[in-house]
């Protein structure tokens, strides 16, 4: 039997046998192409949520989807904004209806257990909206016990004493983290042959009004495209990043999916 958690590695009837009954989780990642700055690759919103739905998918005995790789437009104050070039996203719409494809298929193959693992914070509501429309579908199917959970791995870090580690000189909140030290820690712990370090632009951390503009002044953007520094990065808080993420992420679906009787 193969022992990959990747849906995409196995065969079909291998497939078939793993969601027999429906107690199976299935992890779906939802990245975007995207830059982070002229340190990282572009595909930094996909590579991270895998890894991170990998290693809890170990954990829990689940499977791990095939990413979705595009998503919702950037946005200036959260991913520099959709005017740099390679940055390649989808209307809300597409990605909306890709999301309730996907879970109407799953349901179709007989699952019933989802995790939607986001990794480019402009998913967000366009996922929400993706599976209520599924839901609503399945439901009209006669099919109501198909349940999903929808998080953001980054949320998961929220203890004072690990921020404190991963911003010894303070924190400045994760609306300016974009190719930061947040995310260019993880890659070095993860793919260290996919970051420069040498090529880290250390700049001051954008500031934008408590409003947005349409269409967008890109000279708001600092223009390595990262929005704060990422000269703190390391392999360690990567590390740190990780063990909290898969540690805090692999608990909640168990209670949500196996809650104590």
């Amino acid at each position: 039997m193969n022992k990959s958690v990747f849906v995409g590695e196995l065969t079909w009837k291998e497939y078939e046998a793993s969601i027999a009954g429906g107690e199976r989780v299935l992890f779906l990642p939802v990245g975007a192409l995207e830059q982070h700055g002229h340190h990282m690759c572009m595909d930094v919103d996909v590579l991270l949520p895998t890894a991170v739905s990998q290693r809890v998918a170990q954990r829990i005995d689940a499977l791990v989807m095939p990413a979705l790789h595009y998503g919702y437009k950037s946005q200036q104050k959260s991913g520099g904004g959709n005017h740099f070039p390679g940055t390649t996203s989808l209307d809300g719409a597409t990605l909306t209806h890709s999301v309730q494809d996907i879970i109407r298929e799953l349901a179709r193959h007989g699952v019933r257990r989802l995790v939607l693992m986001n990794g480019h914070y402009e998913n967000s509501m366009f996922i929400v909206e993706g599976i209520d429309l599924a839901l609503r579908e399945l439901r009209y199917a006669g099919i109501n016990d198909f349940r999903v959970v929808v998080l953001s791995y980054w949320d998961f870090i929220k203890d004072p004493e690990v921020i404190a580690q991963l911003y010894p000189d303070g924190f400045l909140g994760w609306d300016i983290e974009h190719g930061g030290v947040f995310e260019t820690s993880l890659m070095l712990a993860l793919y260290p042959e996919r970051v420069d370090m040498e090529r880290v632009v250390d700049h001051p951390p954008a500031s934008f009004p408590p409003y947005d503009v349409f269409p967008i002044i890109p000279e708001r953007t600092p223009a390595p495209g990262t929005l704060s520094s990422a000269v703190g990065a390391s392999r360690e808080k990567g590390e740190l990043i990780l063990r909290v993420c898969v540690e805090g992420i692999a608990s909640a679906v168990e209670e949500v999916f196996n809650p104590p009787s």
